[in-house]
C-alpha cells in the first residue's frame, strides 16, 4: 500500500510536469491541515514529513512544558520531555512525534482542498519560471478560443492571450489554428501566470528573421533596426560584420525563398531588407529605397535630411499614404523632407537671384534741393509790322464766279500723305449738286450747267 502511494505521487508528478518533492510537500500541508481540524489546537504548530522509501507520515506537534498538564494536545509534563529534550525547562516549546486519530470526512475534505490549491500554486509557480525566461521570444500555440477583447492561445502547459491592440489589422483567426506570437510579457495574478502574446510587435519580425537566416543567429550579419507598421510593410537595415558577405542577400536567400518564408508567416506583409551605413546621408538614401535618391541634405544640429528625389520617383519615395517615408523616419530615426528635383532647382535659382539682389549696390534716394524763385524780367516784345488788306475787286460777285473769292489752297489742305483733302460741301452746293443731276437725267440743262458766254 505504501508502494501504491509513492507510486502515485510519481504520475501525479508526470501528469502536472512537477516534481516529486514538490508534490509531496503538497501532501504534507493537506495531512497537516487535516490533522489539525480534530486532533490538536486550533493555534498549534503542526508538521508532517512523508518517508521518501516507504510512504509512512510522520506528525510532528508542537508542545508546551509544564509541571502539570491539563491539555494533552498541547502541553507536556517536565519528566516527559526531559525524555525527549534533556536541556528542556518548563514553559519551553518543543516538537513532539505523535499518532493522530483517523481524520473524518470533512477533514479528507479540507485535505482535498488543500492538495489541489497547493498543486495549482505550484502549477503556477513552475509555468511562470518557464516563461519568464522566455519573456522576447516566439512562442508557438493553437487558437482556443475567440472573443471580442482578446484570442486565448494554447501554448501546451499554459494559455497566453493575445488582445485586440496586439492583432495585426485585418488577419483572421480561427479555432485549432496554428500559429506562433511573440512572448511580450509574463506577469502573475491571483488566477495563476499571465501570458501576453502579440502579432504585431517589431521584434517578431526580428525572431523570425533570426530562426530563418542562419548568419543572423551566428552574428556574421547584425539587424540594426526595425520599423514595422503590422499587416503593410515593414523595413529591416542589415550589416555585415565579416568581410566579403552580402547581408541583403543573406536575409532574402536563394530565389527569395528566405524571406518568403517569413512573409508568408506574418500574411503577405511587404518586407524591405536595406543595408545600414554609419553615414547618415547613405543610410537615409538607403531607407527610402525602392526609390532612388538624387542628393541628400543634412542638419546633424535638428537631426534632420531633406532628400531630393527626381520627379519621376516623387511618389514612389513617399508611399502610399506617406507610409514609406514614415517607416524610413522610424528606421533612420531622422527626421526626412522630400522634394522633387525641380523644385529644388526652382529653389536654387530662387537664391541665387535673391543673392544677386544682396549684392547689388544700395541706391539711397536723396531728396532734391529746393529751387529758387527766379525774379522775372521784362520780356522785350516785337511785334510783327501788320499787312495791309488785300484792295476789293471791283468786278461784281456773283454765284456764278465763286471761285473767284476762295482763298488760295494752302498746304494745311494736305494729308500727310501729299493728297489732297476733300472740302466738305455746305448745305447750298449740295442743293445745287442735286439739281444738276436732276437735269441730267431727264435731258435738260440748268443755268448753272451753261457756260459763261450763253448769258
Amino acid at each position: 500500500m505504501k508502494n501504491e502511494f509513492i507510486l502515485a505521487i510519481k504520475q501525479l508528478a508526470a501528469e502536472k510536469n512537477l516534481s516529486e518533492e514538490v508534490i509531496l510537500a503538497a501532501v504534507e500541508s493537506a495531512l497537516a491541515s487535516a490533522f489539525r481540524k480534530n486532533n490538536f489546537a486550533p493555534n498549534q504548530v503542526i508538521t508532517v514529513k512523508i518517508n521518501r522509501d516507504t510512504g509512512a507520515p510522520e506528525v510532528m506537534a508542537e508542545m508546551k512544558v509544564v509541571d502539570e498538564v491539563i491539555d494533552d494536545r498541547c502541553e507536556i509534563s517536565l519528566k516527559d520531555a526531559r525524555k525527549i529534550d534533556k536541556e528542556c525547562e518548563l514553559d519551553d516549546l518543543i516538537m513532539v512525534k505523535t499518532v493522530p486519530q483517523n481524520a473524518g470526512r470533512i477533514a479528507a475534505q479540507t485535505a482535498k482542498q488543500v492538495l489541489l490549491q497547493r498543486l495549482h500554486e505550484a502549477e503556477h509557480s513552475a509555468i511562470f519560471d518557464e516563461y519568464s525566461g522566455k519573456a522576447g521570444d516566439i512562442v508557438p500555440g493553437t487558437v482556443r478560443r475567440i472573443d471580442s477583447k482578446q484570442i486565448t492561445i494554447d501554448l501546451g502547459r499554459a494559455e497566453g492571450i493575445l488582445p485586440v491592440e496586439e492583432q495585426v489589422p485585418g488577419e483572421r483567426y480561427r479555432i485549432g489554428q496554428r500559429i506562433r506570437a511573440y512572448l511580450v510579457e509574463v506577469a502573475q495574478s491571483p488566477k495563476g501566470s499571465v501570458l501576453i502574446l502579440s502579432r504585431s510587435h517589431p521584434n517578431l519580425l526580428r525572431r523570425l528573421l533570426e530562426l530563418e537566416v542562419p548568419e543572423i543567429h551566428n552574428g556574421t550579419v547584425e539587424i540594426k533596426s526595425i520599423a514595422r507598421e503590422a499587416g503593410y510593410r515593414s523595413k529591416v537595415a542589415v550589416v555585415a560584420k565579416q568581410e566579403g558577405v552580402d547581408a541583403v542577400g543573406c536575409c532574402v536567400g536563394l530565389r527569395g525563398i528566405r524571406i518568403q518564408n517569413i512573409v508568408t508567416e506574418l500574411g503577405n506583409e511587404k518586407i524591405d531588407v536595406v543595408n545600414w551605413s554609419p553615414e547618415p546621408a547613405l543610410f537615409i538614401a538607403q531607407a527610402l529605397s525602392p526609390a532612388q535618391v538624387a542628393t541628400v541634405k543634412i542638419d546633424e544640429k535638428k537631426q534632420s535630411a531633406i532628400a531630393v528625389i527626381p520627379d519621376k520617383m516623387l511618389s514612389l519615395a513617399i508611399g502610399k499614404e506617406g507610409q514609406n517615408v514614415r517607416l524610413a523616419v522610424k528606421l533612420t530615426g531622422w527626421k526626412i523632407d522630400i522634394k522633387s528635383v525641380s523644385d529644388e532647382e526652382a529653389d536654387q535659382a530662387q537664391a541665387a537671384v535673391e543673392d544677386v539682389v544682396e549684392d547689388a549696390p544700395v541706391v539711397v534716394d536723396i531728396p532734391e534741393k529746393p529751387e529758387k524763385k527766379e525774379t522775372k524780367k521784362e520780356e522785350t516784345v516785337v511785334s510783327e509790322p501788320v499787312k495791309a488788306a488785300p484792295a476789293k475787286s471791283s468786278q461784281p460777285q456773283g454765284i456764278r464766279f465763286a471761285e473767284d473769292i476762295l482763298m488760295p489752297m494752302d498746304d494745311s489742305s494736305k494729308d500727310d500723305s501729299g493728297k489732297k483733302k476733300k472740302k466738305k460741301k455746305s448745305g447750298k452746293e449740295n442743293a445745287e449738286d442735286g439739281i444738276r443731276l436732276k437735269r441730267q437725267r431727264r435731258g435738260g440743262m440748268s443755268y448753272l450747267d451753261q457756260d459763261e458766254d450763253d448769258f
